[in-house]
């Protein structure tokens, strides 16, 4: 079926309010070659959420379990499709156990720019956003255009992130493994929030609610305790990204 369009505005109503469109025809090689596409399959859709209406949607959904965000998104994709868009399969790469290059794609469609405190972030947005699906599609949607959006961190020169990380790790190069001890400290202010990320000004008005940093951080604190638990008692190095950053960006 041809001729469709992408229902950006029903999908943003529901919460995922980023979406980008990639031909897979003109996608870099390498990603290309990591997409365990079908020969049918045209189109890769990247869909993200940026600031609180996610969260309110799934809250107002009533959605429970561990991961009641995955839950409630791969609910309204499938919602969505069977609405607008009945005539197209398609595939949900993530969530789910495909490896997939969130971030570098988020870097194609213009989303995804680096940090001092390793939170990716934008020039509208600031860091208030996260990936939250990657589909593949055989409907052959107009690929999205990238937006033009430069990273905002080249600008500022007052850099009140690193000066406010309590544990000096917010730099070029980020310092991953004082972030990581000082998350696990008892009472750390780092456990449940981010304070380098909720110091940076950039896109503050939309910084998320207190119920949903929590929620977003205690995954993450959670997977981080495990991966620490989980090392020889003198073992060192770097925790797994997904400790860090479940979902990219949280």
């Amino acid at each position: 079926m041809s001729g469709a369009v992408f229902p950006g505005d029903d999908f943003a109503a529901a919460g995922l309010n980023r979406q980008h469109v990639f031909a897979l025809a003109d996608l870099p090689a390498d990603l290309r070659a990591a997409l365990p596409a079908q020969p049918d399959e045209q189109r890769l859709i990247l869909l993200g959420h940026a600031g609180r209406r996610l969260w309110d949607c799934v809250q107002a959904a009533g959605t429970g379990g561990r991961h009641p965000i995955d839950d409630y998104c791969r609910q309204s994709i499938a919602r969505l499709f069977a609405e607008h868009l009945p005539g197209h399969r398609y595939r949900l790469l993530y969530p789910g156990e495909t490896p997939v290059g969130l971030q570098a794609l988020g870097k194609l469609a213009g989303w995804h720019h680096a940090s001092p405190f390793m939170v990716g972030i934008d020039g509208e947005w600031g860091s208030w956003f996260a990936y939250r699906a990657l589909i593949l599609c055989t409907a052959d949607f107009p690929p999205t255009a990238a937006a033009e959006r430069c990273n905002p961190c080249r600008d500022c020169h007052q850099r009140p992130c690193i000066a406010a990380c309590p544990a000096e790790a917010a730099d070029d190069p980020f310092r991953l493994e004082r972030c990581i001890d000082q998350r696990l400290r008892p009472g750390s202010p780092c456990a449940l929030a981010c304070p380098a990320r909720n110091a940076c000004p950039v896109g503050a008005e939309h910084r998320y609610s207190a119920a949903q940093m929590r929620h977003a951080y205690a995954l993450s604190l959670a997977t981080l305790r495990r991966w620490r638990e989980s090392l020889p008692q003198e073992a060192t190095g770097r925790a797994p990204n997904s400790a860090i950053q479940p979902r990219a960006t949280r």
